[in-house]
């Protein structure tokens, strides 16, 4: 998570993360970590919320929930660009609205990691839940509201209507990247006529956008833990291919279904 030096319950008054926030104390925490980027990379090459898995992964190791989100965002976001490269090819031909969706997606980033930053960490608390809630509805209606809205693909409107939602759900990104992926995947399915791969493929380089922004700042503004952070970016960067060779023959309702099992998991762990 991204928090400001004061807010950050594992600083020092000197700036400098404390060797809870930084060192990882067990063979299994290693091992856990390691297994959850490696899920989470393959998650979020196929549909996303890969974070749903690796930040109560971090929790339960002991990291407090601002610097689980900070060292989960730096480290996932090589996994990210992994399953970019993964879907390549389903990238042909949508070079416009890759170039489209670069600024909202960027700017989303900036302003949800500034908001980190900036808020208490008490604020951060209490929204996550909601928000982790929300995408979870999000992926249990995805089906029936794009079959509700699928009317409205081609109106002239809807590149603009994405690229807002795509700027509202990057602030969601940089603030907390958990299931923003399936977000962006339920939105672009509403508002785009595609075939679901080539959206998928189109999400992965959003998400790997906001993933990448929102890195850049916590890396220089905030406290990442760094062994952690790297075996998550060796881990997910495996994931995501592996996520983009296997992700066709994935059922989307057994994925779906792990998905809404691993974020009630999180907002459990939140809450108590």
């Amino acid at each position: 998570m991204k928090a400001s030096l004061r807010s950050c319950p594992s600083a020092s008054p000197t700036g400098r993360a404390s060797r809870h926030t930084e060192l990882i104390r067990t063979p299994l925490d290693v091992a856990a970590i390691l297994a959850a980027g490696l899920v989470a990379g393959v998650a979020n090459a196929i549909v996303g919320s890969g974070s749903l898995l690796t930040f109560p992964v971090l929790l339960a190791a002991g990291y407090s929930p601002v610097v689980a989100n900070v060292t989960n965002t730096v480290g996932i976001v090589f996994g990210s660009f992994s399953g970019v490269v993964g879907y390549r090819r389903e990238l042909a031909g949508q070079r416009a609205r890759i170039i489209g969706l670069l600024l909202p997606s960027a700017a989303g980033a900036l302003v949800g990691a500034a908001l980190l930053l900036a808020l208490p960490a008490t604020v951060f608390h209490r929204v996550v839940p909601v928000l982790i809630l929300f995408a979870l509805i999000l992926v249990v209606a995805q089906p029936r509201l794009s079959a509700m809205l699928v009317r409205y693909r081609d109106h002239p409107l809807s590149f603009l209507a994405l690229r807002v939602a795509v700027f509202l759900t990057a602030i969601y990104g940089g603030y907390f990247g958990a299931a923003q992926g399936v977000i962006l995947v339920a939105l672009m399915g509403v508002l785009l006529q595609d075939t679901l791969q080539r959206i998928n493929a189109l999400k992965n380089v959003v998400a790997a956008v906001v993933n990448a922004v929102a890195a850049v700042v916590f890396v220089l503004l905030a406290h990442v833990a760094w062994p952690a952070a790297i075996l998550l970016a060796i881990s997910s960067t495996i994931g995501g291919q592996l996520g983009s060779a296997v992700g066709r023959r994935l059922s989307p309702t057994l994925l779906r279904a792990l998905i809404v099992v691993a974020g009630v998991a999180a907002v459990v762990k939140l809450l108590l």
